[in-house]
This record gives C-alpha cells, structure tokens and sequence, in this order.
C-alpha cells in the first residue's frame, strides 16, 4: 500500500483483529502466554518480550518512519537510553548543541562516567561537525528542529559525514514527527521519538519510539530492549495507536496555527529574536523546505528584557497558553526552558547553546490561531506593564538609598 497517501496508510496499516474483527487493536493485558510445549508458541512467550498490542504499535512506527524495525519504550529518555547502550567505553558522540535537557543530562551523567565521551557542536554548520569527527565517533546525535531554539541540520550531508567516519547518524525526529520528515529516507540510521508528544498527541501518555533502518541495527535494539525491560505496556501501546490514527490531521493543524502566530510574532516590539523555521530569516530556513513537508507546532522567542524575571511574568500572564513541560498536544503550552526543561543544563553552556534567560517556548495547539493571537497579545500588555512598573520601582528605591530623594 506504499502508494496510498500517509493519512490513508496509517489508518489502514492498523489491523482488524483476526479472532473478533475487533476495528480497535485489542489491549492485550496480559504477562505471560500458554505455551503448547516448552519453546513452542505463537511468537509470544512473555509480555516483555513480545506482546500483541505492543507488537502492532512497533510495526506501525516502523511503517511511518520508512525504517526495517521498530520499537516502543516507556518514555523518551528510555528509548534514548537503549540507543546509547549499543556503545561501550571509549566510544564518542558528537551531539548537537542546542539539545534537550534531559538527553544532556543521560549523556553527562550517566553514560560519562561510564567512558562514553560527548562533544557539542552547532551542527546547523557541517563545518562544525567535521572538525569534531575522528575515528572514535560513533554516532552523530542531532535533533532537527531542535528543542528549543529550532536549529535546522541537514540531515542527507550530517549522513555523509557520519558514514565517512563509519559512525551512525542518529535523528530525534520528535518535533517534526513522520508526517513532516523522514529521516531514514535522507540517510539517518536511528530515529528517535518522545512519542508522549505528537504520535501520543493529547497529553495522556509517557512513551518513547526507536525506529531502526537495518534489520541488523533492529536486532542490537531488540536485544536491548528485551534484556534491560523499559518497554511500553499493552494499555499505554493501545493509547499510542490511537493517537497515531489522526496524527497527520493535527500536524497538519499544528504547522498551519504556528505560522500564522509566527507571523504575528514577527511585529512584536518586545521580542528580541524569534525562532520558526517557516520564517524566511530563519537559519537554514532552506534546508528545513527540502526535508520537512511543513514547518512544524514549535515557536521559541526572546525579550528584549533578557531576563528570567521578564520571562517570568510572560509566560504567567497567558490563559489559553498553559504553563507547563511537554509540547505536542491537542492544548497550547508555554513553557521557560531556562527553568523547566533545560534546567539541569549548566547556565553557561545553556547560554553558549542559545538556549537565554527570557528564551520562551510555545508549543502550538489546535485551538482557533486567532483566539492564541489575542492570548499572546494581552500577555505581552500585561507583563510589559508588570516588568515596566517594576523597573520603575527598583529604579526609586535605588535613588531613595543613595539619599537622593527625601
């Protein structure tokens, strides 16, 4: 069925169960199977190896990303967790700068003191890649978009550059989601995905996806898998299918919301930079037409007022913008990295990565873009006058300490 359209694909690559003709995947809630002797079954022996559900689910990534096999774990930072322990000591990672929180911290503080090295870069530039390379590097670790300044790399040359060194390139590929982009089609070997954003897509569910191109890589991460335990359960598997089912239809709304808010973004006297890359002054705003389909739901911005005060009293003065981690669901978030998602980030290498003080992200949901227009727009009246009055009150108790006014 490759030549059906995404939308139809995944729809109809979710199987009628073949004992009821069940439309719904069955939620197989279940540890262990019958066996008609000892190590003969029918291709389940035990929950955390294979179960139905789970197995209908990992077949369905598999399909989306374009990849051999696929795998589902119990969070995002599980599946980034298998990935990292096909390594052993000595081997490096060239990763990129701007990269999630908790991916920075799995790599400083765990897999570090285990003799795994990391080296940051912009890899936005390939230039910066190929002066980190050497033949201990095995694996090139990018997120594009990035999380949370959106830093688009090309996926095809980091590819290039990678195979050269026989080292494996590595794509979380969480803020696109397969609707936009597919990186294993543009040369990635391993794509990874905090599937509790876009595939789950209504903040209900922590899961976590690793899709592998080859059936050899497939069996690396299966052995993992298996052998350490953090696979999804059959309830939160099911919850995931469901969510796949209209993925294309709330990307497709994300992207379309994001960009009329960026467009309005852009004439906002307070912002200081604004990061989307459907702008056309956004860096490597090129690049992210070649290989993405549409833009994406993230927008990131900075004050002028660069200031975690500032940032602040922003992302407390939305209504329909709730204050919180995560991105990808049916509901409009806001959230400071600086203070939430990049907090265990040291603030000097935070801020070298672009990651500022007042940075503020936006995960855009599906309400009307006109109702999350005028929600940004009051905000920025009310925390404007806040910061404002402020100011003005610190200035006054300055001068009134120095003496100077009685």
């Amino acid at each position: 069925m490759n030549h059906l359209k995404l939308n139809t694909q995944i729809i109809h690559n979710i199987p009628v169960d073949p004992l009821t003709g069940a439309i719904s995947v069955p939620i197989y809630q279940t540890s262990t199977y019958v066996q008609e002797a000892p190590g003969v079954h029918k291709g389940f022996d035990y929950s955390r190896s294979n179960n139905p559900t789970r197995k209908v689910l990992e077949e369905l990534l598999a399909q989306l990303e374009q990849g051999e096999q696929g795998f589902a774990f119990a969070s995002g930072l599980a599946a980034i967790d298998a990935v990292l322990k096909m390594l052993k000591s000595g081997d490096e990672i060239v990763a990129v700068d701007d990269i999630y929180g908790g991916s920075f911290r799995i790599f400083t503080h765990i897999y570090e003191k285990f003799g795994i090295k990391v080296t940051y870069a912009d890899t936005s530039n390939i230039q910066n890649v190929l002066e980190v390379m050497n033949e201990k590097t095995k694996f090139v670790w990018v997120e594009t978009p990035t999380n949370p300044t959106l830093k688009i790399s090309d996926i095809r040359a980091l590819a290039a550059i990678a195979h050269t060194y026989d080292a494996l390139l590595v794509v979380d590929n969480t803020f696109a989601s397969p609707v936009l982009q597919q990186p294993i089609t543009l040369g990635a070997d391993i794509v990874i995905h905090s599937a509790t954003k876009y595939l789950g897509g209504h903040s209900d569910i922590i899961a976590g996806a690793v899709i592998a191109k080859t059936k050899a890589l497939g069996e690396q991460i299966k052995f993992i898998q298996n052998s350490s335990g953090a696979i999804l359960g059959p309830f939160d598997s099911w919850l995931l299918i469901r969510g796949i089912e209209t993925l294309p239809l709330r990307v497709e709304k994300h992207a379309d919301n994001a960009q009329k808010i960026a467009d309005y973004l852009c004439r906002e006297q307070a912002i200081e930079q604004l990061f989307y890359p459907g702008l056309q002054n956004h860096h490597n705003h090129e690049i992210a037409k070649k290989q993405q389909s549409a833009f994406g739901g993230i927008i990131s911005f900075s004050l002028k007022e660069d200031t975690i005060a500032a940032a602040e009293a922003f992302v407390s003065a939305t209504h329909l913008f709730k204050l919180a981690e995560s991105l990808g669901g049916v509901k409009s978030l806001i959230c400071h990295p600086a203070q939430m998602t990049h907090k265990s980030i040291p603030s000097a290498i935070r801020k070298a990565s672009g990651v500022c003080d007042s940075l503020i992200r936006l995960s855009v949901g599906l309400e009307d873009a006109g109702d999350l227009i005028e929600d940004l727009k009051q905000a920025f009246r009310k925390s404007g006058n806040a910061n404002a009055f402020a100011n003005a009150n610190k200035q006054y108790e300055q001068i009134s300490a120095s003496g100077s006014i009685k």
